[in-house]
C-alpha cells in the first residue's frame, strides 16, 4: 500500500510539472500601446465549368409489380445504352434511385369526375365505398450522370428522350478540379483583408505592424440558376433538337479572418 501511494504521488507531481497545451501555445500578445484589429476578407474566382451533373430515368406503371419492373428495366436499359453511345463513360453513370410503389385508387376523385362529366351534383360517397385499393404498381429508376463534354449536352438530352427517358433533372454545373480556382479566391481574400486593415489603420492614425492570426472560412460556389425537373410523356413527340444549354461561369468564394497588430 505504501509503495502504491508513493507511485501515485510521484505521478501527480510529474503531471503538475508538465505544462498544459494552452500554456505551451500562448495567445498572441502585442506591445504596450499597440492595438489589435480583426477583419474579414472575401475573395472570388470565376471559372468556366467543365462538368455537368444531371439525373435521367424512366417511370413505368403496370397492374402488378413484376410487369412494372420488367417494363421499366427494358426501357432503362435503352436509356443507359443511349448514354454510352453519346460518349458518356460507364464510370460516369451511377444508379441513384430505384423504387417500387403501389398505385392506389381514389374513389372520391373518380366520383367527382363522373359527376362533372354527367353534369350532376356531386354526392359524397359513404365510407364503405370510399376505400382506397391498390390498382397497380409504379417503378422509378434514375441514374446520376456526369457529362464532361459540355458542347454535346443538349444533344445527349435529346438522345435520352428519344431512347425513352421520362424524367430529366438538372444540370448542375461544376468544376471537376476546383483547387486552382479556390487558390485564386484565397489569394484574393487575403488581399481584401489587408486592404480593409490598411483602410481602418489609416483612418485611425495607425499603421500595421504584423499579422497575428489567420483563420480560413468555408469556400463555396455562389448560387447557380435553378433548373426545373422535366417529365416527358413517352408517347409525346420529342422536343426539337438540340436542347439549348448555356454553362455560363462558376464563381467560387473564399473567406478569411485576419488579426493584425497596429501601432501609432
Amino acid at each position: 500500500m505504501k509503495r502504491h501511494l508513493a507511485t501515485l504521488l510521484a505521478l501527480g507531481a510529474l503531471g503538475a510539472a508538465q505544462p498544459s497545451l494552452a500554456q505551451q501555445v500562448p495567445a498572441p500578445t502585442v506591445a504596450e500601446g499597440h492595438s489589435i484589429l480583426t477583419v474579414t476578407g472575401q475573395g472570388d474566382a470565376d471559372s468556366a465549368p467543365d462538368l455537368a451533373v444531371f439525373s435521367a430515368g424512366v417511370q413505368s406503371q403496370a397492374s402488378n409489380a413484376a410487369e412494372a419492373l420488367a417494363d421499366n428495366s427494358r426501357n432503362m436499359a435503352k436509356v443507359i445504352a443511349a448514354l454510352k453511345r453519346s460518349g458518356i463513360a460507364e464510370k460516369d453513370i451511377q444508379t441513384s434511385n430505384l423504387s417500387i410503389n403501389p398505385v392506389y385508387s381514389d374513389p372520391e376523385q373518380e366520383a367527382m369526375r363522373a359527376a362533372r362529366a354527367n353534369g350532376q351534383p356531386y354526392v359524397p360517397l359513404p365510407p364503405e365505398q370510399n376505400v382506397r385499393r391498390i390498382v397497380g404498381y409504379e417503378v422509378t429508376n434514375n441514374v446520376m450522370v456526369r457529362q464532361r463534354d459540355l458542347k454535346n449536352f443538349g444533344k445527349v438530352i435529346d438522345t435520352l428522350v428519344s431512347a425513352g427517358a421520362t424524367q430529366v433533372n438538372g444540370p448542375n454545373f461544376q468544376l471537376e478540379n476546383e483547387k486552382e480556382a479556390m487558390d485564386r479566391a484565397r489569394v484574393a481574400s487575403i488581399k481584401d483583408a489587408r486592404a480593409r486593415a490598411e483602410l481602418y489603420a489609416r483612418a485611425s492614425g495607425l499603421r500595421i505592424v504584423r499579422v497575428l492570426t489567420i483563420a480560413e472560412g468555408g469556400g463555396y460556389y455562389r448560387p447557380q440558376p435553378m433548373f426545373r425537373s422535366v417529365s416527358m410523356d413517352v408517347a409525346a413527340p420529342p422536343a426539337p433538337p438540340p436542347a439549348p444549354i448555356q454553362p455560363g461561369q462558376l464563381s467560387l468564394n473564399s473567406s478569411v479572418t485576419v488579426t493584425y497588430e497596429l501601432a501609432p
